[in-house]
């Protein structure tokens, strides 16, 4: 990738910090609305795959879905209202840097941060859909994935085509404390308790007024 056009440190100063050696997950997403599952998942994530951070990635936009989100502005103060965790933070990385596609947000990271190593976090419902997503085998290439089981979605989730086509490259869920260490491809795929909320309901319940898609 062409990390001249994200302009050096004035686009790099956005991500949170991070020294090298550190974990970090990285979880991505429209948050459109930010709600307790996010949280939820977050915390897990922490303890699963023994990450020292977690960063929400807050997109401009979701490629796959046709109608817009709620602004950014609003998106992102709602997800710092939401996660509060001294060992998190909330970025809006991807729409300072430009990029659209997370395999581009992944790469233009790590370029920022070398020596970090970066976890793609994802809900089971991501993983069996994921080979829909631009340059997705790039996203497996670069960094391991944490997939974290959600309700109604985990058969589904373990058949898809990804995981299927990555399936040598799978940790079993007692090793999720190595994933962070691991070389990519690598990913893992861990149950935990689960809390069935999803952006969409709420937005359909009247939860979020004002938010689009």
């Amino acid at each position: 990738m062409n990390v001249a056009r994200f302009e050096g440190a004035r686009v790099f100063d956005t991500v949170p910090y991070a020294r090298p050696g550190m974990s970090v997950g990285l979880l991505g997403g429209s948050f459109d609305p930010p709600h307790a599952g996010h949280v939820h998942i977050t915390r897990e994530a922490l303890k699963v795959f023994g990450l020292d951070r977690v960063w929400w990635l807050v997109s401009p936009g979701n490629p796959l879905k046709r109608a817009g989100p709620a602004t950014l502005e609003r998106r992102m103060a709602a997800a710092r209202e939401m996660m509060r965790h001294p060992r998190v933070a909330v970025s809006d990385f991807e729409a300072r840097a430009g990029t659209r596609y997370t395999a581009q947000t992944i790469a233009a990271i790590q370029t920022a941060h070398p020596g970090v190593r970066f976890v793609w976090l994802m809900g089971a419902d991501n993983l069996a859909q994921f080979h829909l997503w631009k340059d997705w085998r790039e996203i497996m290439e670069r960094v391991p994935v944490g997939v974290l089981a959600r309700p109604g979605a985990r058969t589904r989730a373990r058949t898809a085509p990804a995981a299927l086509i990555y399936r040598r490259a799978r940790l079993r869920a007692g090793e999720s404390r190595l994933l962070a260490r691991a070389e990519a491809p690598a990913w893992c795929f861990v149950n935990v308790p689960m809390v069935d909320l999803s952006s969409t309901a709420l937005r359909a319940s009247g939860a979020w007024p004002g938010g689009e898609g």
